[in-house]
Parts: structure tokens; C-alpha cells; sequence
């Protein structure tokens, strides 16, 4: 106690009279209002099932008053439908709002409608709306005629019987007294079969609030104070800005506890104050470090977490790189940061790609098959083995045996005489040589096998391509199989196949095989321009083998047949497809790759590809020089006995057979009940099995063959699965009838002889009685009145059968039918295979699926999970087959990584609850870097939200030379929903910074996920320099999510190239042209922007869509054939879509960037500007485009916006033209968006807001001030509509002289751009211009280095040479590099100056003090405000010294910014 007496009293001289930190605050709210959590808890449960959505929709009657209340009926709701960890995962979507966007795209699709007048509730029936339920009957009886409505992917429809209904459409807000009197009638329908109910959300009274959304970072920047860049306008304080003191929780300052303090020592509270707030400041001070106190710094913040007690070192992690400025003072520049992250159950998530979103999903997913593993009683320590077994179909292409004897090889690396000289080490692979050298080694590597028919056109130019490999010593084996006629009928007189086979068999015999190559190269070259006959091959013979008789080797006696029949045979049997077929170490190549010149390329690509494989195998010592290469790679799990596409494709379907009951078929009233995961369940409790022995072995491969046993097609699978079976002890086989008429005893002698033998007998007797079931002349012999004895096989209990077998009970046959039709989705008769539940069917008719086909699937099962899994599991087939069926229905992701770390000692470690399913997360961090920043909040929110096994290694770099982070960060993310002492929702979740030091200038970022558009609104502070010495108590920023991105890639059918220059429009039926968007070269890229809904995406009216149409498209919610793409937005995770077009028939030669072509689309300059205040309006007259100049500018922070405000006023003054200024949004302040319509009214001119999102696949740069200059070059050609020809860029520090309509129609001589060089007359400037040696001398090469403070472009030329996305191009190599590009938007074009032509201004057209002698400023035509490194002088001092009409202009914008301001308060100003 002393001690604080001691301080409090020591404290008494330095304490001031106001005792409130400074802090920032920042809050991000949606644009639409806020959605009940009862929705969107609904939509949580349709994305686990629509069963448990609908049951959902059943128990909600009545809302309670208060919001505590309401949450905790939403979870009590929920909890009978959820596990708990799935409902604490509903607790983190309903705390994100995750689903708020999914409930207001409805909402918006409603809108679309429209709701009728004066309905809190209607439905919609084939288009006709209504809230009366009278009117119901007569809009069905009249449904018919009308078509039905479209359906979204997202929608909810009730599972019924009858697919063909009417579709009634209720929109309604769930737990309302309409919505309960709509439903129960929908249902009493639906139930009946007379209507498809589909039901949407609609909140005929939205709420007035707005969403407060969470998951997303703030970063409050420290700004560079070198040269002063801060406005002297003082702020009026803003009066609803969060008045936060020290009664937050981080309530530990240097030692101090004083959250325990105030409570023990209540007297004190002033003074405990007080003593707080001067020992934050005197931490706050940031005074610079030494280099040798910095070296150390990443271990010894290591060090402080791992001190902490286990409890709290994620707190303190977070606090120490969430406050590290503060805590280890501050330097300048960081170094790269040291390597993070993060693995959940061994999954890694890459934290500059995923957003909270992904991360809830991936625990969503991971919560299902954990979950799904325990309910089926598996421990929990080895459901993480499990896990990280690696399941998933690999998508490695499948391949087939090459090791055939229907292959004819040509040559053989490692005994043929003419590789003699090449080394046969396989370590030789690791021998390094330069990239692209193809390796000669003695060994098999790389084989080529070409399957043709010699008569085939196109075979010869294959036959040549494989020649140029061989006569180039390629290190490839060739081998050739010649499929032909093999009836014995047919001669090689007849047949130029079968002549050609048998010629090459006698060279082959006679010299060998390379002679027999070379000779049936000499017959293509002789038949290259026709049909193969055989006179060719008697020509190539008669010249090779004058005296011997051609009959004697192509006639009908010929002893040279060798491999015609086992060539057929095998090309039929690998089911490789049409031919010819070319085979790349026995995997095919697809069609297009056959064509002579890609064939080629293709094969060296392979080689190249293959090459690191193998390289990979040496390293690992899998393969040796001892091992027979061949062997090797046909023993790899991609290679199959035979290729069959039904089985091989990636598009898979699963049953759920997680769930454990006792339930069985025999019970079939109650089984009808069931839902499709107990119906699942049931069937396979009821499942009898057939089994190659009768023994206890656990078998991982499971199939139940599905069909109607008592017609030919069913029995037939049945027996090409006993087939199998006899061959494999891995397979136990069950069956399920599907009969194809109503189940009756007559009609299902052979069902029931299967069932009964399945029942009574042991698993090989029942095998054996069984087969001969499958038997056609037994089913023959049955229906013709046979008695069923007489098939009995050996050992069976035929009495006990007979008994069953007669039994009237047909309970089996019902459950089954039912099964077939409600969960397997098969009409009555349909077969089907289910592997491990995987569903494989329905088999159309007459598809065969034999018995090689189970073995393929056998064969998949066992290399992908079947051994896997049964190694795992010792206990039952049963088990290994329900297992596999979960884990491989799971989305394919990476494969899991294990963690066998050997430092453990430096890790935190949380250990989870026994006995609970846990997740296990492994975080490998350095604690200074920006990934610290993100990922310790997120950690702690794991840790609430779910039982997590976490360990926390400590990654640091050594020897810091600079201080690695200059920003302080907050992760806003809250695990549940909050609530105030009143019961009432708590405002939202906030990102907040307190107790900041005071004397640095702050910038202000937000970190959001990818696909988020926000800005800043309501703000009277500058968010681009915060100073908190001026600042009375907090800033308080609020930004706004104004627009989510809708990204995609457009690519040309014909040309497989990206249609620059094309353009897209997003809307609704309505109003088509919300937003317009132009498709850039680099990979095809476009963006738009909307709010969540339902859209239409169209080719724009006019050029694009008169000479393009779309072709094909993937990620929209539109059937294959549409033409307008419909698309929805319903969730905050990025939606991405792919668009392939084509150019119509008569348009092949059309170009969309012609220089003739004129965009005169009607609505061009009002369709981006109606989602803006001000801009033109649609009525308005369209001022003619020649007539305009535009003008792009780009501005962050309130000085920078003063300036532009005088740089517009000075352009206004000097010119009679109309112009139109262009603004990038993204920056600019909330002051600056209102005040521009009022000056655009006062001085009669048009202004544009564009922005556009950093596209992902482009480098990001951190740092605000480079981003802008990012976007002043990057995006030059999609950033503006293409009616705009040319556009000038005037910084916004700049002062025009005079009539920029002069530089607009300046002649660039066919460049695509103009600037100004840099002026050399102010000599005493020499020593700091960079360009005038080292790298940029060279580089120019005696041309220019331009400035681009003021440039002009003719955007017609950029487009037309892809300036834009050669810019782009080089930007992506060079920003790589953190120290190229120091000022990107002036060295990037000056970089590509050769590439990208630059035309030179006169130097008059901007004078600058810095670089220009006092003599030039009287001709100069624009005066620029640059930075003097020389002086530093700040930029306000600067422009009031060196331009006399700086201050005259800075007077007149004030006072009319002084109007609007007053009369904003009278509300006069809402006209505008």
C-alpha cells in the first residue's frame, strides 16, 4: 500500500484536471437494415439440412419481449436440432451476422416482386401476388397456364411428394402471427401433393437500424511527419462520437492493476486516475531505439508471452503485437516479417486469403465430420488420426497398365545399343543442369504409347511426331497398338490394317522392331495425302524384300498375327475412348492435345512435369536404380485396370450413414417416418452380406448393387458383382431391391430367394445359392413353376430358408422401394452401385458396368481410403464403410499436415476437455509482425467459441535492424452476441484504441475481407492524420460496407483469349444498368458491385453485345442456356463467376477496340452516375462528349482535399469548355462527398465518383500513400466508361494557369500518353536528381524521366495496345521487390517507357520550384506543389509563398463551403 501512497503523492505536481484518454474508435455498419437474428439463425440451420430448417420454421410461435429473451429462445430453439459445438458455431454466425446478408438478399428479391399494397405478408403463384388466402384456389386452378418461377439455388423448399405442382412462393418474416396463419396453410397443401412450397424472407417493417458488422481489422498507421501534410482548418467536435474512459477492461498499466485498485480502494478513484493516466504517457512516449536494443526484440517479446501464465499468454500476445509501437518504442521501417501460420486439424489457413468467413465455414465443416466420426463412436484422440488421413480422390489423372503384351515397343532405354552412352544412375536426376534441359538417362522414365488404327487419316502425323521423338533421341520409350479387325475372316490383302500389322510383325521378327517403325514410317509417308491401302504396305514391302513372297505375309496363311487380337483386346478393355488414343505413361491425353504441333509441346511439357516427380522419389530414396522404373509407375494408386468416367469423375455423391439408431427395415410404418440419416442407418443395420469366405476379417470395401433382381438388367449387375467378389477378400457385397412394379409375392421369386438365402444362410452359402440366383436359366426356371429346392446349394439349412422364403411378408421389398425412391432418388426398376456409400447410378438402361468395372472402384476404394481407414479402425467392415463415407464426402482440400515438431518446449500450450470432440490448432508466429497482429484475437476467439487442443510456436527473427511493425491494430471479432445491463442487444461490436501516445500522426486503415467495398461516413475528423494532442476525447470513424464485389473472368470460346474492351451491366429486370464494368486483358478479370440479392448480368447493349454472346458460364444461380446470367449475392465470402463468350456467326471479324467504332450507347455517362449523389441526371441533355474535358484526380486527407477543391476552382477560371471531373472514391473523406454537389451546383460543372477494389491476383501494397499512387496508373483503362476518349490527371496540390482544353487537344503523335519531363534549370537541385545516373540513366538511355503530377491520356490508344495490362504486367514483376518502384505511380511508366511509349510535353505545361529555375514560372502553364528535399518546407506554406492566387482561391472555396454549412442547418440544402 506505501508504494501507491508513494506515487499517488509523487503524482500530485504532474497530474492534470481531465483525467479521459484520447482514443479512436472505429465501427463498420451494412447499408441495409438490420435483419432479425431469428432469420438468419434459420438460414445457419438450412445450410446444415433443409429438414432441420424447416423443423426449425415449426417451433418458433412467438417472440418474448425483451432481446435477451429473444436470443435465448433463438438458441433453446436451435439447441434440440444442434450439437452443442454446431450451436456454439451458431452463436459465432449470429454474433458475425454472417447470415444478415443471405435474409436481405430475399428481401431484395422481394422488392423485386413488388409486394402487393398493405400485405405484412403475400404469396406468389406463377406471378400472380396476393395477401388473401381465399384468392389461393383460384390462382392454382389458373397456375397451369402461366410458366413457373424461377428458383433460386438458396431457396427453401419443403420436401414433397409431387415435383410437378403448382409453385406458391410465401414471403413472410418467420415468428410473426402472418406468418404461422400462411405456413400451416402452405403445409396442410404441401402435404397433400397440390402445391411446391417454397418460402422467403420478407420484413414488411425492415428495422430502422443497421447491421454492426465484425470481422475485419482496423490498423491506426504511424505517418512519416517529414514533410507536414496536415490541414490548419480547425474541427468542429463531433458530438456523437463514444466517450470512452478508463473503465475498459485493459485495465494493467506498467504493473498497476487497476480494475483491482478502484474496487479495494474506492476513496482513491480520483487519484487512481490520475496515476493511470500519467503512467500510460510516460509508457507512450516513443522515444527511438538503439540497434543494439532492437536486435533481441522478437525473442524477448517471445519471451514475456511465454512467461505469462498459460491463462493469459493470449492475451498478452495479443497485446504486446497488437500494441507494440507502444510497448517497444518506435523505429521507421520494419524488416519482412517473420514466418506465420496457422493450421486448424493440420488444414492451413493462409490469413492474407481467407477472411473470418472461410474460417467459420472450415469449422463448420471439420465441427460435421468430427462430430459425424463420434457419433459413431470413435474416441476422441483418434478422430484426429483419422482426419488427417488423406481420403480424397487425388486428381491426378487416372492411368492404365502399359505392361501389355498388345503393346508393340519400338524402343527400350535400357537396353537398346544406342543409349549405351547415357549414365543409368537415377541420381543423376538430382545432377543440377539449366531449367528446361531434358535429362538423358538409361532409364524408363517417360513412355509414349499410341493407340491407332492404321487406316485412320490422321495416324500417319502422328507416326511422324513419334519418329521426330525417336530420331532425336528424346529419352522417351514409344510403343504402338494397332487396333484392327481381328476376325479371322479378314487377311492383310483385304484389309490395309491388318496388312500393315502384319508387315510390321515380319520386319519386327526378321531385324527388329525399330526396321518394322522406320518401314511403317516409309507407307505413312507414301499415303500422307490419302487413305491407307494395300498397295502402300506391298510397295514399302516389294522394295524392302524383293524375293520374298507378299502373300506369304499378308495372306490368309500368315504366321504374323502376333498381338492383332491382343491389340483389340486391350484397347477395349482399358475403355480408353475413341481413337486414336495417346498414352503418357499410361495416362491418355486429352483430345485436343493430339493435334501434330500441340502433341509435341504437350510431350515435352510432360517430361519436364514429370521430371521433378521423379526427382522428388530419388530424394526420398522411394526409387533406386535397382528398381525396374516401369514397375514403379504402374504400381502408383492413379493407375487403373480400366478407365470408366462414370466411376473416375470428381463430381461424387455420398450417403450419410453417420448417424447410429436401431432402427430396421422390417419395421416399415416406422420407417417411413424416419429422416434420410436414420432411413440411412436402418438400411444399413438391416444389411445382410455376401463374402468370399465365411471368416471375421474386416473387409474395407463395401458395395450394395441396387436393382430389380427380377428382370435380366438387375441380375446381370448382380452377377458381375459375385463375380468380382469370388476374385477379392477386401469386398462384402449387399443388395437392395428396386422393383419395378408394386412389391407383390408372385412378382419377386428371385428378391425373395436373395433376401431369405441372405437372412438364413452364412455368408458363403448364401454366395453360392445366390449366384445361381443371378442365373438367367434359374430365373427361366422359377417363373416356369420350379420348386426353389432344387437350386439349394451344399451345406444349406434349406428348411429354415423355405420358411423364410415363403413367408407373405414383403416389409423388406416396401422399405427398400421407398428407400430407392426418397433418399437414393431412382425411378422404379433403376440400378445403381453404392460403394462405400458413394452413390454411382442411376445406370441408364443398357449401360454396362461389369466386372472390371467393381474391380476399378475396388481398386480407387483401396488406394485412396479403404486400406487407410481399415488400419485405423480395427473394429468392424461396417465401421471402415461408414467412415469412408464421411471423410470422402467432404469438399477436397489440401492434404493435412502433421505436426511432429521437435521444439516443444517453446510453445504456449492449451490443453482441451476430455472426452469432447476438440479442434487442434497449431499457430506459428513471430510475435512482431503484422500476422501476430491478426492472429492472436482470433486464437482467443477459438478459444471461447470451441474446445481447441492449441499450441503456439514461437517463430522470431534474429538481429532486427528496424523496428518491425509501425501500426497499431485491432481485430474486431466478438465470439457471441452482447447484451447491456437492461437486456437489450449491446450497439455492436467496435475496434477501439485507447490511451494512444499523442504526439505521432496516425493514419487510419481498414484490413476488410476481399470481396467488401466500404467508406468512411460521418466523420468530422481527418482519418488520413489523426493528431490526439488536438484532439478533445475520440475520433470516432464509422465506415459503411457499401457494396459487395462480384468478381469474374471472361474469356473468348473461339480464341481462348480475353475480350478486352468488353463490357458487362449488372441489374434487375427493371432497371437493367445499375453498374457497368469493362473486362481487362490480364486473366480476363471484371468486377462489379451491388448489395446482396438477386442480379442480372448481361453483355452491355451496343457494340459488346451486338458482336458477342455468351457461351457458357459457371458460378452463377442460371441454368446452362440462359442468356441473362442471373446472379446472386447472399453471403459476406467473395463470389467469383467464369464466363466463356463467342463472337456471333456474321461478327467474326468485328473488333470491340476498333478505332471506327464509336460507343454511342444510349444511357452511357447517367449509368454509373444514377448510384452517386450529384452527376448528371438521366433527363438532362448529354453535354457531346468532344465538348467536355475530363479531368481524374485522387486525394486522401482534408489537406490534400483543400488543395483539390483550389486545383478544380483554378481549372474553372481559365476555360470556357464544360468539364467533368473524375474522382476515385475510395479515399475520399465523408466532408468532401457532401460538400462536392453544392459546389458542382454553384460553379455549374459534372463530377464522377469512380473506385474500383484492388483486384486479389495483383500485388497489394500496405502502405495507404502507395496504394493511391497505385491507382493514379494501374487501372487507367477500366476505371472510366469507354465513351471517354481522353482524360487529363491533374494532382491535386496543382494550380492551372491556363485553358487545359489546349493540353486536352495537344497531338500525342500516336503515343498513348503525354507528361512533362522533369525540369533541369534549377541547378542547385543537381545532387538529388536520381535520374540523371545509376540504373535510370541507363534505363532512358538519353530520353526524358517524366513527372506525373500531370499527365494526359487517350484512353482510345492505351486500350487499343493493352498499355493498361502491360503496366499492370510489370508492376506484378517489379513490386515484388520491396525496394523498387520508391514513387510507383511516376517509376512504373517511366520503366516501360520503351514498351509504352511516353510523348513529351513542353516543358511550360508544369513549373515546379523544387526543380524549375525562378525564370520559367512566368510562361508556366500549371504550377505544381512538389516536396522540397532541400528545405522540407510543408505543403500550406509552400503554396501561400510561391502562387500569388493560392490565397485568394483557398478565401473564396471557404466562404461558399460557409454557405453550405448554414444552410445545411436551415435544411435547405436536402433539394440538392
Amino acid at each position: 500500500m506505501w508504494m501507491l501512497c508513494a506515487a499517488l503523492l509523487a503524482l500530485g505536481s504532474v497530474c492534470s484536471v481531465n483525467g479521459d484518454s484520447k482514443a479512436v474508435t472505429t465501427t463498420l455498419t451494412t447499408k441495409w437494415p438490420s435483419t432479425p437474428l431469428l432469420l438468419e439463425a434459420s438460414e445457419f440451420l438450412a445450410e446444415e439440412s433443409q429438414d432441420k430448417f424447416w423443423d426449425f420454421v415449426e417451433t418458433v410461435v412467438h417472440i418474448p419481449d425483451t432481446d435477451l429473451a429473444y436470443y435465448d429462445l433463438i438458441l433453446k430453439r436451435a439447441s434440440v436440432l444442434l450439437s452443442p459445438v454446431q450451436l456454439n458455431l451458431l452463436k459465432l454466425a449470429l454474433s458475425l451476422r454472417a447470415y444478415s446478408s443471405t435474409v436481405y438478399s430475399f428481401q431484395q428479391i422481394a422488392s423485386n416482386e413488388p409486394p402487393p399494397p398493405g400485405c405484412k405478408a403475400f404469396f406468389n403463384v406463377h406471378g400472380q401476388m396476393s395477401c388473401d388466402t381465399e384468392s389461393l384456389k383460384v390462382m392454382l386452378d389458373s397456375a397451369v397456364e402461366r410458366p413457373k418461377p424461377y428458383l433460386f439455388k438458396g431457396d427453401h423448399r419443403f420436401p414433397s411428394a409431387s415435383p410437378d405442382a403448382p409453385v406458391v412462393i410465401l414471403y413472410a418474416e418467420l415468428g410473426t402471427k402472418e406468418f404461422s396463419r400462411f405456413h400451416q396453410l402452405m403445409l396442410a397443401k404441401a402435404n397433400k401433393g397440390l402445391i411446391t412450397y417454397v418460402l422467403r424472407h420478407f420484413l414488411s417493417n425492415p428495422s430502422k437500424g443497421k447491421v454492426h458488422l465484425s470481422g475485419y481489422g482496423v490498423e491506426l498507421a504511424i505517418k512519416n511527419q517529414e514533410y507536414k501534410a496536415k490541414d490548419d482548418t480547425q474541427v468542429q467536435t463531433d458530438l456523437n462520437a463514444t466517450v470512452i474512459g478508463e473503465n475498459d477492461p485493459v485495465d494493467e498499466v506498467q504493473g498497476f492493476l487497476f480494475g483491482k485498485l478502484k474496487t479495494i480502494y474506492p476513496e482513491l478513484k480520483e487519484q487512481l486516475k490520475e496515476l493511470r493516466k500519467h503512467l500510460i504517457e510516460s509508457t507512450n512516449e516513443m522515444a527511438p531505439l538503439k540497434v543494439w536494443q532492437m536486435q533481441d526484440l522478437s525473442f524477448q517479446t517471445a519471451a514475456r508471452i511465454l512467461a505469462a501464465p498459460s491463462v493469459d499468454t493470449l492475451n498478452v500476445m495479443r497485446d504486446l503485437s497488437q500494441n507494440f509501437p507502444t510497448k517497444y518504442f518506435k523505429g521507421t521501417l520494419g524488416l519482412q516479417p517473420g514466418d506465420s501460420a496457422l493450421f486448424i486439424n493440420g488444414l492451413h489457413i493462409d490469413l492474407d486469403v481467407q477472411d473470418i468467413f472461410s474460417v467459420f465455414d472450415l469449422l463448420r465443416n471439420e465441427a460435421r465430420v468430427m462430430e459425424g466420426l463420434r457419433s459413431l463412436l470413435i474416441d476422441t484422440p483418434y478422430i484426429h488420426d483419422i482426419l488427417k488421413l488423406n481420403v480424397q480422390p487425388s486428381d491426378s489423372d487416372y492411368a492404365v497398365d502399359i505392361r501389355n503384351p498388345g503393346v508393340n515397343w519400338i524402343n527400350n532405354l535400357e537396353t537398346d545399343g544406342r543409349y549405351a552412352s547415357w549414365p543409368s544412375n537415377v541420381q543423376e536426376l538430382l545432377r543440377p543442369t539449366f531449367p528446361g534441359v531434358i535429362r538423358q538417362i538409361r532409364k524408363n522414365f517417360h513412355n509414349l504409347v499410341m493407340i491407332l488404327d492404321p487406316t485412320h487419316e490422321n495416324t500417319a502425323e502422328l507416326i511422324s511426331v513419334a519418329e521426330m521423338f525417336y530420331s532425336n533421341n528424346i529419352p522417351l520409350r514409344i510403343g504402338v497398338v494397332f487396333v484392327v479387325n481381328d476376325s479371322d475372316e479378314v487377311d492383310g490383302m483385304q484389309d490395309a490394317g491388318v496388312a500393315l500389322l502384319r508387315a510390321f510383325n515380319y520386319i519386327a521378327d526378321d531385324v527388329d522392331s525399330q526396321m518394322a517403325f522406320d518401314a511403317i514410317i516409309s507407307v505413312s509417308q507414301q499415303h500422307h495425302q490419302c487413305k491407307l491401302k494395300v498397295e502402300h504396305v506391298v510397295g514399302v514391302l516389294e522394295k524392302r524384300y524383293p524375293y520374298v513372297e507378299i502373300s506369304s505375309i499378308l495372306g490368309p496363311d500368315s504366321a504374323y498375327d502376333n498381338n492383332r487380337k491382343e491389340g483389340k483386346a486391350y484397347y477395349e478393355q482399358t475403355g480408353v475412348g475413341p481413337l486414336p488414343v495417346v498414352l503418357y505413361n499410361g495416362m491418355p491425353l486429352q483430345r485436343e492435345q493430339l493435334d501434330p504441333d500441340e502433341l509435341e509441346t504437350v510431350v515435352m511439357h510432360k517430361i519436364l512435369e514429370t521430371t521433378s516427380y521423379f526427382q522428388r522419389t530419388v530424394y526420398l530414396g522411394e526409387l533406386n536404380s535397382d528398381h525396374d522404373v516401369v514397375d514403379f509407375i504402374m504400381n502408383q494408386p492413379n493407375v487403373v485396370p480400366r478407365i470408366n468416367s462414370r466411376i473416375l469423375s470428381t463430381n461424387r455423391n455420398y450417403l450419410d450413414l453417420s448417424a447410429t439408431n436401431n432402427h430396421f427395415i422390417d419395421e416399415y410404418a416406422r420407417f417411413l417416418f424416419l429422416d434420410t440419416k436414420d432411413k440411412n442407418a436402418a438400411v444399413a443395420n438391416s444389411m445382410n452380406y455376401m463374402t468370399k469366405k465365411d471368416d471375421g476379417i474386416i473387409r474395407p470395401v463395401t458395395f450394395w448393387v441396387v436393382g430389380d433382381f427380377d428382370q435380366p438388367s438387375g441380375r446381370q449387375l448382380l452377377y458381375d458383382a459375385i463375380r468380382h467378389m469370388k476374385t477379392s477378400n477386401n469386398v462384402r457385397l449387399g443388395v437392395i431391391n428396386n422393383p419395378s412394379e408394386n412389391p407383390s409375392n408372385e412378382k419377386s421369386l428371385i428378391a425373395r430367394a436373395i433376401w431369405g438365402a441372405m437372412q438364413t444362410q452364412t455368408a458363403n452359402n448364401a454366395k453360392n445359392f445366390i449366384t445361381k440366383m443371378a442365373k438367367e436359366e434359374t430365373a427361366q426356371a422359377l417363373y416356369g413353376g420350379s420348386d426353389i429346392a432344387e437350386f439349394a446349394v451344399g451345406g444349406m439349412d434349406v428348411p429354415l430358408f423355405k420358411s423364410a422364403y415363403e413367408s407373405s411378408n414383403v416389409n423388406f421389398l416396401l422399405a427398400h422401394s421407398a428407400y430407392c425412391r426418397d433418399v437414393l432418388k431412382l425411378q422404379k426398376g433403376q440400378r445403381a452401385v453404392i460403394s462405400n456409400g458413394r452413390i454411382i447410378g442411376p445406370l441408364e438402361e443398357g449401360e454396362i458396368f461389369n466386372q472390371d468395372d467393381f474391380l476399378l472402384l475396388e481398386s480407387i476404394i483401396l488406394k485412396t481410403s479403404g486400406e487407410r481407414i481399415k488400419a485405423k479402425i480395427q473394429q468392424a467392415s461396417d465401421l471402415v464403410m461408414k467412415v469412408d463415407a464421411l471423410l470422402s464426402s467432404q469438399p477436397k482440400g489440401e492434404a493435412r499436415i502433421d505436426f511432429l515438431f521437435i521444439s516443444l518446449h517453446s510453445a504456449v500450450k492449451i490443453r482441451p476437455k476430455e472426452e469432447e470432440v476438440y479442434f487442434d490448432v497449431v499457430a506459428v508466429v513471430d510475435p512482431v509482425t503484422r500476422d501476430a497482429q491478426k492472429l492472436a484475437p482470433l486464437l482467443l476467439v477459438l478459444k471461447q467459441l470451441v474446445n481447441v487442443n492449441l499450441r503456439v510456436f514461437m517463430n522470431c527473427q534474429s538481429k532486427l535492424s528496424d523496428l518491425p511493425l509501425k501500426s497499431f491494430y485491432r481485430y474486431v471479432l466478438e465470439p457471441e452476441v452482447s447484451f447491456m445491463a437492461d437486456s437489450s442487444f449491446a450497439p455492436g461490436p467496435m475496434a477501439k484504441f485507447l490511451d494512444m501516445p499523442q504526439s505521432l500522426l496516425f493514419t487510419l486503415n481498414l484490413n476488410t475481407p476481399e470481396s467488401w467495398m466500404v467508406e468512411s461516413v460521418h466523420t468530422r475528423y481527418d482519418l488520413d492524420n489523426i493528431y490526439l494532442e488536438e484532439v478533445d476525447s475520440v475520433v470516432a470513424a464509422e465506415y459503411e460496407l457499401e457494396y459487395l464485389l462480384l468478381e469474374g473472368h471472361c474469356f473468348d470460346v473461339t480464341t481462348g483469349q480475353p475480350p478486352r474492351g468488353l463490357q458487362f451491366t449488372l441489374g434487375t429486370a427493371s432497371d437493367p444498368v445499375i453498374v457497368d464494368t469493362i473486362v481487362m486483358a490480364n486473366l480476363g478479370y471484371f468486377q462489379l458491385k451491388a448489395n446482396p440479392g438477386a442480379w442480372i448480368l448481361r453483355l452491355r447493349k451496343g457494340r459488346s453485345d451486338e458482336i458477342y454472346k455468351i457461351y457458357s458460364h459457371d458460378g452463377t444461380d442460371s441454368p446452362a442456356e440462359a442468356d441473362d446470367l442471373i446472379v446472386v449475392l447472399n453471403n459476406f465470402k467473395s463470389k467469383i463467376i467464369k464466363v466463356k463468350v463467342q463472337k456471333k456467326p456474321d461478327m467474326m471479324k468485328e473488333e470491340l477496340l476498333s478505332d471506327d467504332s464509336h460507343e454511342n450507347d444510349s444511357g452511357f455517362w447517367t449509368s454509373i452516375t444514377r448510384g452517386f449523389t450529384g452527376g448528371s441526371k438521366p433527363e438532362e441533355p448529354k453535354q457531346e462528349k468532344d465538348g467536355v474535358i475530363n479531368i481524374f484526380s485522387v486525394a486522401s486527407g482534408h489537406l490534400y482535399e483543400r488543395f483539390l477543391r483550389i486545383m478544380m476552382m483554378s481549372v474553372l477560371k481559365h476555360t470556357k469548355t464544360p468539364v467533368k471531373f473524375w474522382f476515385l472514391k475510395n479515399y475520399l473523406s465523408p466532408t468532401f462527398k457532401e460538400f462536392i454537389p453544392y459546389m458542382a451546383e454553384k460553379y455549374g460543372f459534372q463530377y464522377e465518383l469512380v473506385q474500383y477494389k484492388w483486384p486479389r491476383w495483383l500485388h497489394q501494397q500496405t502502405e495507404k500513400q502507395r496504394i493511391i499512387w497505385g491507382y493514379k496508373i494501374l487501372f487507367l483503362d477500366v476505371l472510366f466508361p469507354l465513351a471517354v476518349d481522353k482524360i487529363l490527371f491533374v494532382d491535386a496540390d496543382q494550380i492551372v494557369r491556363t485553358d487545359l482544353k489546349e493540353l486536352r487537344d495537344f497531338d500525342l503523335e500516336g503515343a498513348p500518353y503525354g507528361y512533362t519531363p522533369f525540369c533541369e534549370s534549377r541547378r542547385e537541385m543537381d545532387g538529388y536528381r536520381f535520374w540523371t545516373s545509376g540504373y535510370w540513366a541507363s534505363h532512358l538511355a538519353g530520353r526524358k524521366y517524366h513527372i506525373s503530377a500531370l499527365y494526359v491520356v487517350d484512353l482510345k490508344k492505351f486500350r487499343k495496345i493493352a498499355a493498361g495490362d502491360r503496366l499492370r504486367g510489370q508492376y506484378q514483376g517489379l513490386s515484388q521487390d520491396p525496394n523498387s518502384l520508391s514513387n510507383l505511380d511516376q517509376d512504373l511508366p517511366n520503366n516501360m517507357i520503351h514498351q509504352v511509349p511516353i510523348k513529351s510535353l513542353p516543358q511550360e505545361w508544369l513549373w515546379c520550384e523544387t526543380w524549375c529555375d525562378d525564370a520559367s514560372k512566368k510562361k508556366a502553364k500549371t504550377i505544381d506543389l512538389c516536396n522540397n528535399p532541400q528545405t522540407k518546407e510543408p505543403k500550406l506554406q509552400a503554396a501561400v509563398r510561391i502562387v500569388a492566387e493560392w490565397s485568394d482561391y483557398d478565401q473564396e472555396i471557404k466562404r461558399i463551403y460557409n454557405n453550405f454549412l448554414e444552410e445545411k442547418e436551415r435544411g435547405t440544402t436536402d433539394k440538392l
